[in-house]
């Protein structure tokens, strides 16, 4: 299987370096000194695995014409321009598994909807100072047809990933698992920014939780309104959030606070370890484009456009 990645960030190192390792035919997609840095010393992953492997890397995407699969991982913000340069691509599937949903629609535009797959990993690392990318949490690699069903090009994805030493699963509900992620996330990643905590504080803290249980609820509210089900799959259960009084809500979110405390104290979202660096956040197309939907939908979210507000205020200034 030929299998092009876009972007050598964590996600991108992980799993390029999984099916490289695994004998799968890999081109990566990187540029500046990443992929300077790759070409030199390949692909090293420490952590919950420790390997290295040399990986081809192309810094000029106009070069590659044909690929069985596209799997994009950039910073949604890198999203439009990454494509630009891919149109030319002819390819079986793409899929991508950034944060949020709008990326599917941003995929089906270039590529159409018949080969776009929705996708969702559940993973988390980052890339450390020597270059290496330290894994430390993996949970599983979910795909599938959108917005629902499966297929035989999704089961041999999941093949292919399940032989490399991911942990991959076809998912006949996808948009539900994208969906659920996403609004699970967005309360995560705003309190992170916000207040600069390790996870497990911002959640089991009495008055961090009350925002976190607002920013979930709205943006259920929404996936209500475009007639999309959640699930409890992620660490906070956001089917149950969005069902229950606001009250319950907050101590359902201050439980997985402690859960998550006792499972990994240090965790600091991939968001904040982005500002901490001194680099720019993913904004505008995930709160962004939550705003946009609900404005389309008619539904209000006043938190989620007051965390917006302040979020975009201080991604200016990074």
């Amino acid at each position: 299987m030929k299998i092009i990645v876009l972007g050598a960030g964590v996600m991108g190192s992980i799993i390029a370096g999984h099916l490289t390792r695994a004998g799968e035919d890999v081109t990566v997609i990187a540029r500046g000194e990443r992929a300077v840095y790759l070409k030199k010393h390949g692909i090293t992953i420490t952590g919950l695995v420790d390997f290295n492997v040399p990986c081809s890397v192309e810094t000029d995407p106009r070069k590659i014409d044909t690929a069985d699969v596209l799997m994009v991982t950039v910073k949604t913000y890198d999203m439009e321009s990454a494509l630009s340069s891919l149109g030319h691509l002819e390819v079986g599937c793409v899929l991508s598994v950034q944060n949020g949903v709008m990326k599917n629609e941003q995929l089906a535009g270039v590529f159409g909807e018949d080969k776009t797959l929705g996708a969702v990993t559940i993973f988390s690392g980052e890339v450390i100072k020597d270059g290496a990318v330290h894994f430390t949490f993996h949970d599983c690699f979910y795909i599938g047809e959108l917005p629902n069903g499966s297929s035989e090009r999704v089961k041999s994805l999941v093949d292919c990933l399940n032989r490399s030493g991911i942990n991959a699963k076809a998912a006949a509900q996808i948009q539900t698992t994208e969906w659920t992620k996403y609004v699970s996330w967005l309360g995560l990643m705003v309190l992170s920014v916000l207040s600069r905590l390790e996870t497990c504080k911002f959640l089991s803290d009495p008055d961090t939780a009350v925002i976190v249980a607002r920013i979930t609820r709205e943006a259920a509210s929404l996936a209500a309104s475009l007639g999309i089900p959640l699930e409890d799959t992620t660490l906070m259960p956001v089917k149950t959030i969005a069902e229950v009084s606001e009250e319950e809500a907050i101590e359902k979110i201050r439980a997985s606070g402690v859960m998550m405390k006792t499972k990994s104290p240090r965790h600091k979202l991939s968001t904040l370890q982005d500002l901490l660096r001194g680099r720019h956040l993913e904004v505008e197309e995930t709160l962004g484009y939550a705003i946009a939907k609900a404005s389309n939908q008619g539904v209000p979210i006043p938190t989620i456009e007051t965390c917006y507000r302040l979020i975009a205020g201080i991604n200016r200034f990074v």
